[in-house]
């Protein structure tokens, strides 16, 4: 017999449940739940307990406490999707858990818009920054925000030019008092019913893409930016997969980890920088680009890496020369971890010749060359060549 069941429940409250959810519910010694929810409930005569705040880290004492307890959680909609039964099943297990879903409020919401789910990006901003949503907006993209309002979420599109946007704002979903509200990202958005879903249609010309390469004048800096087209080539090196982690040692702008985070909502990584105004511009890039997660640690390389968590794969843009950076790098990563380093002096490249005569990999030599004026004709002008070496921990 599971200790708890997850019961999803929408804003049309006791009626809406299933026989057996009711029954799941009248079951129970203690039920669980958001005042809210809780007040969903009229018969149930066994202990209540609302959910303390914060939430999170009182969660496992609260379940603990009660083994031995038939304990009933009660969750909007569906609990797994960016819900409390995914926090319950990571502490329990999947065999102590039994979870029985509601329509969700996303599903509520396509079907009053008419809109494919298959079709439609959500993104929860629940206790997250509202600047993730950056990533988001690209033309034509459908979008159903969770955990925003539609005045924040209007002021996001509105900075970078999708005002023309379309706002549909969809409160208690399901329930006695459902409303719609439709308007643009330009339109006045007074506070609303705090249970509702933002839905966006997305109007704009601004094109931040998610694969690697943004433009240079995406990123606020002071010269030290690995350049465009030698940061796509790094980033197909690095190889972001879903929940990776990388390091950005000698981060500079931070454009390296920023990308790498950028390519999908799940990767994540540190930036290492010695000097505190470019930390600091890491951190004014990372939140105007869609990453504000995005950790940044103050300080020098290999001293600063003590105690970060382990890598999938490190980026050395700065500080090769400095005695046991290298060497710091390799040794943090695991078999099948990956390092990329760039360098662009003699002394630099040096040490990465070093490093693939004793460690092995490829060593590739990066040249870029851009037209500009000469008078008044046109001509090649050559970046620095930067020499590049990847390898894959064995």
């Amino acid at each position: 017999m599971p200790d708890v069941h997850v019961v999803g429940i929408g804003a049309d409250g006791w009626p809406g449940l299933s026989a057996t959810a009711q029954a799941a519910v009248l079951a129970a010694d203690v039920l669980l739940g958001s005042r809210r929810q809780l007040s969903l409930v009229p018969a149930f005569e066994g202990e209540r307990l609302p959910w303390p705040s914060p939430l999170m880290p009182a969660l496992p004492g609260l379940l603990a406490a009660r083994r031995g307890r038939r304990v009933c959680v009660l969750a909007s909609g569906d609990p797994m999707h960016h819900g409390i039964g995914a926090a319950i099943v990571r502490i329990l297990g999947p065999d102590r858990v039994t979870v029985l879903p509601h329509a969700s409020s996303m599903s509520l919401a396509c079907a009053r818009l008419g809109w494919p789910m298959e079709e439609v990006e959500v993104v929860g901003l629940v206790g997250r920054p509202v600047e993730n949503l950056h990533p988001y907006l690209t033309p034509g993209r459908r979008l159903l925000i969770l955990g925003a309002g539609a005045a924040t979420v209007a002021g996001i599109l509105s900075s970078r030019g999708y005002e023309e946007s379309r706002l549909t704002v969809l409160e208690q979903l399901g329930g006695p008092d459902e409303r719609v509200v439709r308007g643009s990202a330009a339109s006045p958005w007074p506070g609303g019913d705090p249970l509702a879903i933002v839905a966006v249609e997305c109007a704009g010309t601004t094109v931040l893409p998610a694969v690697p390469g943004l433009p240079d004048d995406a990123y606020l800096h002071d010269g030290q930016l690995t350049k465009r087209e030698v940061r796509a080539v790094t980033l197909a090196r690095l190889a972001p997969a879903p929940g990776q982690l990388l390091w950005d040692v000698g981060a500079g702008a931070g454009s390296i980890a920023i990308e790498w985070m950028r390519a999908h909502r799940s990767c994540r990584a540190v930036a290492v920088e010695s000097d505190p105004s470019r930390a600091a511009g890491v951190r004014a890039n990372s939140t105007a680009l869609g990453v504000p997660d995005l950790s940044i640690v103050e300080g020098r390389a290999p001293a600063a890496l003590a105690g970060l968590p382990e890598p999938d794969a490190v980026f050395v843009g700065g500080g090769l020369t400095e005695p046991g950076v290298v060497e710091a790098c390799w040794a943090a990563l695991s078999p099948g971890g990956r390092l990329v380093a760039n360098a662009v002096t003699l002394e630099s490249e040096a040490v990465l010749a070093t490093w693939h005569a004793k460690v092995g990999g490829d060593l590739t030599r990066i040249e870029v060359s851009r037209a500009g004026p000469v008078g008044g004709f046109t001509a090649w002008r050559p970046a620095l060549p930067v020499v590049q070496w990847s390898a894959v921990r064995p």
